[in-house]
């Protein structure tokens, strides 16, 4: 049997297409449409002008396969495997379980992203200077590392936390459940509070996550007292913001990219402000927030950066071969200091606005 060749395929709205194992019938149009991006993509790469020269893998806007992709709506990124020498319809390897993020791990999301987040959460909350004694809606609060934060900075009276995934709730009750936090399990686009409920909602790196951002920045505003604060923080995912950015730039060139957040475009510190203005809100402020982080040496960064949820299943499929190669690629990328360690930076956008009244 031919030995399959991995590439790269984007998921196509309105076209029929069954998701096949072992030759099953499906549409040729995206297979015919990942192999005119791959060859657009090289050949940009060549030029200077394609993933390559662009930042965290992202088609510079006026390169050929940005065009193809925009003029298709690409919606998500799955792994194709094509046979050597066949025009059959290719089969599918699903390794992100059917293109969904999950963060069902709370310890695991602890490594991986918690120093990260407190970083940004630190300065994020400087800038919004709120009052102690307000009562807070914390959306989307994971593993509760941003939530522990608003406790120890803000002297909150009330801070509920919700999030859709048990098992980061469940880390969240048994290592954050301090002074008066409550945890529970919801959706950020269905907030289960009464109006005005509170005098602050915030999305701690999470907006680009939530399905329909505008209608979750509709229900933090439902939530909020007239003239509390509705704020937000997330990394420039479009930006090359991401901590890890390196390694998804890497993991791109190896025909392996990582899955990007469902509402990526959320990120952007443009869209974040125009949400927020849809939103009705007012006295609308953006700021970008970039912060840095130490790891001993090489070694220990490579141990964290590979454990993330959008990024440890593509290594994971990768040849032993191919991730020694992946890693001395990304040292090159990152030369230590004299004494070893790494410092690596990354930068997040920010967006606070009041609900009008008093």
């Amino acid at each position: 049997m031919a030995q399959p060749t991995r590439v790269a395929i984007a998921s196509v709205p309105n076209t029929s297409q069954r998701r096949g194992r072992g030759g099953e019938t499906g549409s040729c149009m995206p297979w015919i449409f990942a192999f005119v991006v791959g060859f657009a993509t090289k050949a940009e790469e060549k030029r200077g002008i394609g993933p390559a020269a662009g930042r965290d893998g992202v088609a510079s806007s006026g390169s050929l396969s940005h065009g193809i992709r925009e003029f298709v709506n690409i919606k998500s990124v799955q792994a194709l495997v094509i046979p050597r020498g066949s025009c059959s319809v290719p089969t599918f390897e699903d390794p992100m379980s059917a293109n969904e993020i999950r963060f069902d791990d709370g310890a695991a999301y602890e490594g991986f992203m918690g120093a990260w987040s407190l970083l940004a959460g630190d300065s994020f909350l400087q800038w919004l200077a709120p009052p102690a004694a307000w009562r807070w809606a914390d959306v989307g609060c994971g593993n509760g590392a941003f939530t522990e934060l608003l406790v120890e900075r803000c002297a909150p009276v009330e801070v509920q936390g919700i999030d859709p995934s048990e098992g980061q709730l469940a880390f969240a009750r048994s290592q954050r459940a301090h002074g008066p936090v409550q945890f529970r399990q919801g959706d950020a686009m269905a907030l289960p509070y009464a109006d005005a409920a509170f005098d602050a909602a915030v999305m701690a790196l999470v907006i680009f996550f939530v399905p329909d951002p505008a209608k979750g920045v509709a229900e933090m505003a439902r939530v909020v007292r007239p003239g509390g604060s509705v704020s937000a923080y997330a990394w420039d995912m479009l930006g090359g913001g991401f901590p890890f950015a390196a390694l998804s730039r890497e993991l791109v060139a190896f025909g392996a990219p990582v899955l990007l957040p469902p509402s990526v475009e959320a990120s952007r510190i443009e869209a974040m402000q125009a949400l927020w203005k849809d939103a009705g809100l007012i006295d609308v402020e953006t700021r970008t927030i970039t912060v840095e982080r130490t790891f001993a040496d090489f070694d220990t960064f490579w141990k964290i950066a590979q454990t993330g949820p959008r990024i440890a299943p593509r290594v994971a499929a990768m040849a032993p071969a191919d991730v020694e190669l992946l890693k001395d690629r990304l040292r090159a990328r990152l030369p230590p200091d004299a004494g070893g360690r790494i410092t690596y930076s990354a930068r997040a956008n920010a967006v606070k606005g009041r609900k009008a009244g008093s």
